[in-house]
């Protein structure tokens, strides 16, 4: 055997030793941990950024599925027939027959109406400035008013066909908290047209028909006694076929020229629906504005990474120089120190996806929204941060393995 086959084999680059992936974890956690006050004040900014991405859009996506949600139980059936102008400006007048000839349509289920009784106001008491009528408006209603617009009785009772002759009203819900009742006693009143009326009941909000929110409203008969009333509607609520849509169209066509066959042009007709599946479609209207202030967030978060890392190389120098005495490659430690950067960034990602998760819960439990996180909000948000914090430890990390060990141990 000759002296050059018993010399030892020198090992090759390939064979020295790699850091495992958990090694190289738990090697870059080692500065955070060193560091916790700084790091975690670096990771701040990325977890603002992150959350606010996920709040905006899991607001958004919740209020939208609320409205949604809202809209079905209400119904997109219901359509409202208003008098419109004539040709001098003054106000239309349905006839006294409108809602019997748009009950004969095709397609039309039920029909039920208000009419304006302008010569009226409403107030708490007679004591009361007869300027400061709080925007209130008197209306005669039909029997079977709430069910067709969209509302309920919330205190008390609705008109029947015993008070409807009688002094009696009832109060919408906004006309109720602006008199300052929040519910029924017996004996309650106020003071409608220069005489007490009896308050019998208080309704819950009409959301497809808000003027009701606003109105006081009376028996038909009752408004022709003590009003003075003259009995012509001034709207009218239609409901057509539930969840059919073709049906519905088809009825808003029809309806101008039934309730007013003479003047068809002075009749509005509106789907009230369409404001809420509108309000659906634009929920999302301000989310760039957010989201951009989210994106502002993550690019002071990354430069905060990027000088958090750029200090930590040259504290630790030594560390760096010992380390490639010691044998680790310049590769190990541009590994060490962008692992670092990125596990920083992430840190910082996670809790901001919490926090994102958490104030959108909470908001929309409050609303009454149901919860819904879009997984491209903090699946985004966390590809986001992987992405910053390699962008942001780059640089470091490169400056870090250009160290040569003498330069290193000598420099501290």
């Amino acid at each position: 055997m000759t002296a050059t086959s018993r010399r030892p084999a020198i090992p090759s680059a390939a064979a020295k030793a790699r850091l495992s992936p958990a090694d190289l974890a738990a090697l870059a956690s080692v500065g955070l941990r060193t560091r916790k006050l700084r790091a975690a004040l670096s990771a701040l900014g990325i977890a603002i950024g992150v959350a606010a991405i996920v709040a905006v859009l899991g607001l958004a996506r919740s209020s939208q599925a609320g409205l949604n949600s809202e809209i079905n139980a209400l119904g997109t059936n219901l359509l409202t027939v208003t008098n419109g102008q004539t040709f001098t400006g003054a106000p239309a007048e349905l006839p006294l027959a409108a809602p019997g000839m748009v009950g004969q349509l095709p397609g039309v289920t039920a029909v039920q109406y208000t009419g304006a009784v302008p010569s009226a106001n409403a107030y708490r008491s007679p004591y009361i400035p007869a300027i400061n009528t709080n925007a209130l408006t008197v209306a005669a209603a039909s029997l079977g008013l709430p069910a067709v617009a969209g509302t309920s009785v919330a205190q008390g009772s609705y008109l029947n066909a015993a008070t409807a002759r009688e002094p009696v009203a009832v109060l919408g819900a906004a006309t109720a908290q602006r008199l300052g009742f929040d519910r029924v006693w017996p004996g309650t009143r106020i003071w409608v047209g220069g005489m007490w009326f009896y308050v019998a009941g208080i309704l819950s909000p009409a959301v497809l028909a808000p003027e009701i929110d606003s109105s006081v409203l009376v028996g038909f008969p009752a408004a022709a006694k003590y009003l003075h009333f003259d009995d012509h509607p001034s709207e009218i609520y239609v409901r057509t076929t539930a969840n059919d849509q073709a049906v519905t169209s088809a009825v808003d066509g029809l309806l101008g020229a039934q309730a007013n066959p003479e003047n068809p042009s002075q009749v509005n007709v509106s789907q009230p629906s369409d404001a809420l599946t509108a309000q659906a479609d634009a929920a999302g209207t301000f989310d760039t504005l957010f989201l951009g202030l989210g994106a502002v967030a993550l690019l002071v978060g990354a430069v905060g990474v990027a000088n958090i890392m750029i200090i930590s190389v040259l504290e630790r120098r030594q560390e760096i120089g010992l380390r490639r005495a010691l044998g680790a490659t310049r590769g190990q430690i541009r590994a060490q120190f962008l692992s670092e950067a990125v596990l920083l960034a992430l840190a910082g990602g996670t809790a901001g996806v919490i926090l994102g998760v958490v104030a959108t819960a909470v908001y929309a439990h409050a609303k009454g929204w149901a919860i819904v996180i879009p997984i491209e909000a903090w699946a985004g948000g966390l590809a986001a941060t992987l992405l910053i914090g390699a962008a942001a430890g780059l640089l470091p990390a490169v400056r870090a393995a250009r160290l040569s060990p003498t330069q290193a141990l000598w420099t501290l």
